[in-house]
């Protein structure tokens, strides 16, 4: 049976990675292209869908202002490259979408705030929020502090991250290539485009090469990396080429694309990473906490009776009935010793039992397996 291919159309949570290439030429920021694709993020918005932008440029604009010569930059240079062009990245996304009435908001990550088990789950609450604010989120490596060791070093595979942290079904990289072909098709006559790949096997990762743009620092390489990392999340991935004026309005037309496909849904690929995780502490909880667990609530502190273990924030940890029998599993948003401060409290008395404001969820429902 052939594989169905994704509809772009009908995304409901849609990562857009922009290259360099796409958005900076040797003029400067490319502000006609910017408008078509702010176009479409705006249609996707009005059509229910919920959009994130990874987008490059900042050190293309940067190094632009500061007047730097072409080729390779010292860390300190594109980092000061960074510090200038991510104001006017930030603005130029703020100014294209405030026409159609979307509020933008800037995200700078480092390989880090994802690594680290609290930091990550700190920057998916706050993705989350916006997200339901019906914000759009621009998102881009925060290269004035990023060093070499603590770097994705490109968006592609940092695009695919930020889609599995906001559980999208869908991710785009909009890139200077339509796909992923069988050999590199500006030196071999014989290369085959691939519209869909439903494994990424061994033999699909041999066909990466290198990057083709002196601007964007990912090639097709890094851009099967983020395929992994994508389709195991439950997100489909498409390569397509992003010069065209409204470019993901194309490829929902049909332009040439290859669509990577994903392992299973978003949300259920996420569930089964937390249900195989093993649990660092116990929290029983009584009868009126089982029942919120079995109708999909999360778990307040409120209905907490006892703590078990040592763990820190966003450590899995296991929820037990008053039956001794194991409700559920979930990733924590408190230490161990705070857990047991708050247990039994209702929420509204976290802060002044903590002394500072926090959560009203012990174990939000999207972190809990059931």
């Amino acid at each position: 049976m052939a594989a169905l291919t994704p509809d772009i159309a009908a995304a409901r949570r849609l990562v857009v990675k922009i290259g360099s290439a796409l958005l900076v030429g040797p003029e400067g920021l490319r502000v006609d292209w910017l408008r078509g694709l702010c176009d479409d993020v705006a249609a996707w918005r009005a059509r229910g869908a919920d959009v994130v932008l990874v987008s490059s440029g900042s050190i293309a604009l940067g190094r632009r202002v500061l007047g730097l010569a072409p080729g390779a930059l010292a860390l300190e240079q594109a980092q000061a490259a960074a510090a200038v062009g991510q104001i006017r990245l930030a603005r130029a996304y703020e100014e294209a979408l405030a026409p159609h009435g979307v509020t933008t908001a800037q995200i700078l990550v480092t390989l880090d705030d994802i690594t680290d088990r609290r930091r990550y789950l700190n920057s998916r609450a706050t993705m989350q929020a916006l997200l339901a604010a019906g914000v759009v989120p621009i998102v881009n490596e925060n290269d004035t502090v990023a060093t070499d060791e603590m770097r994705y070093g490109d968006n592609d595979r940092l695009a695919a991250q930020i889609a599995v942290t906001a559980g999208a079904d869908q991710l785009l990289l909009l890139s200077d290539v339509d796909g992923l072909y069988t050999a590199n098709p500006k030196t071999d006559p014989d290369a085959v485009h691939l519209p869909i790949v439903e494994h990424l096997t061994p033999e699909i990762e041999a066909m990466g090469g290198d990057p083709i743009s002196g601007l964007s620092r990912g090639g097709m390489k890094t851009k099967l990396l983020a395929a992994r990392t994508a389709v195991a999340g439950g997100c489909a991935m498409a390569i397509a080429e992003g010069s065209v004026q409204r470019p993901i309005s194309a490829v929902a037309d049909g332009a040439r694309v290859t669509w990577f496909l994903p392992d299973g849904d978003p949300q259920l690929a996420r569930k089964r990473w937390i249900a195989a995780m093993k649990p660092r502490g116990e929290l029983h909880v009584d009868a009126g906490a089982e029942a919120a667990l079995h109708s999909g609530k999360s778990l307040l502190p409120a209905g907490v009776t006892r703590v078990e273990g040592r763990f820190g924030r966003g450590e899995p940890v296991a929820i037990t009935g008053p039956s001794g029998a194991t409700l559920a599993r979930g990733l924590v948003r408190y230490t161990a010793e705070e857990a047991r401060i708050i247990a039994g409290h209702r929420s509204t008395e976290i802060a002044a039992l903590l002394g500072y404001a926090a959560r009203a969820a012990l174990v939000h429902r999207d972190d809990m397996v059931v």
